[in-house]
């Protein structure tokens, strides 16, 4: 007999069940039919006709917690994170320590902007399930998130042991480090690179042990690294662009090496490429290291660069006038 597919066979128990209820119309409907119904059109990925069946199962027994979760479940895959949230919340009132729904609601809260709500909530999680690594990351994220780099690292420290099976962890333990500008990043940064030795190479990670490199004074590696990060890039990403990777191996040359040519190569190009942080070149221009000629060029850039911002500033606010007019 040929097996039937998965799909099919669902859709053969919702119309059986949906057959079977016509029939019974008259007689009391049950709650978990509509339940039933409702969870084979979410295992087929049709949300709405989910959603109706699970609403029907939660006004025919106010008690059943699934359908609610569930429907909160539907409303986060669907884009709807208030929603989702409040249909978690409502949950929580009738059982508050249930760590499933708290870490929904914490998902929910994230994936709305709510972080701080998401940090009470990870707390609360830590102390129902103190040893769960995977909520102890998401907690120090959330931290992270909320620029409270100490007390990230704090909590990601608990769980060091499980460092070498999440490179996550690492990364962000060593990210923690390096935002409070400490030098114990330097080993954190090596330590990820150890584990990371045989992966896809992480061309944002690479570029941060690169800057911690260079701020710890070891001017060597850090060009090896900025070198590594260019090698593995392979596309500009909003977190990361082949003009920034440019710009940083230029400034170390530039201040650590003046008498290597290729850091003004490397400056002409990340110009030439895009990078436009007017901040990040004053700061360049303001060491003392620099040549006469790389001064002189740099600061030829820098003029560009804000004569530029203001014509766009300037014909930002026409085009606002004119709108208002």
């Amino acid at each position: 007999m040929k097996v039937m597919s998965r799909g099919i066979a669902i859709l053969l128990a919702i119309f059986f069940l949906a057959g079977f209820i016509s029939c019974a119309s008259r007689a009391t409907v049950q709650a978990e039919e509509y339940y039933t119904i409702g969870m084979a059109f979410f295992e087929l990925g049709r949300f709405t006709d989910a959603e109706t069946w699970l609403n029907r199962a939660r006004s025919a027994d106010k008690t059943m917690i699934a359908s609610e979760y569930n429907l909160g479940r539907i409303a986060f895959e669907t884009g709807r994170f208030m929603e989702a949230a409040q249909l978690f919340e409502r949950i929580l009132e009738k059982d508050p320590d249930n760590v499933m729904v708290l870490r929904a609601l914490a998902y929910a809260r994230i994936r709305n902007g709510d972080l701080e709500i998401a940090e009470a909530l990870y707390d609360r999680i830590l102390e129902l399930v103190p040893e769960n690594a995977d909520e102890g990351f998401n907690y120090a994220l959330v931290l992270y998130g909320l620029q409270k780099f100490e007390e990230s690292e704090e909590v990601l420290s608990k769980y060091s042991h499980t460092f070498d099976e999440n490179q996550s962890s690492i990364l962000l333990f060593a990210r923690a480090q390096k935002a409070q500008n400490k030098v114990e990043a330097v080993d954190s940064y090596a330590r990820w690179m150890t584990t990371n030795s045989t992966g896809t190479p992480n061309p944002q990670g690479i570029f941060e042990y690169a800057q911690v490199l260079e701020l710890a004074g070891h001017f060597g590696r850090a060009l090896e690294h900025y070198n590594l990060a260019l090698e593995s890039h392979i596309k500009d990403t909003e977190q990361l662009k082949l003009s920034t990777l440019r710009f940083g191996k230029a400034s170390l040359l530039l201040v650590e090496d003046t008498g290597n040519s290729e850091g003004m190569e490397e400056f002409t190009l990340a110009i030439r490429e895009g990078f436009s942080d007017t901040l990040a070149i004053s700061d360049l221009l303001s060491s003392e290291k620099l040549t006469k000629d790389a001064r002189t060029e740099i600061q030829r850039v820098l003029t560009d660069l804000l004569i530029k911002e203001r014509e766009q500033l300037e014909a930002g606010e026409t085009e606002t006038e004119d709108e208002e007019s």
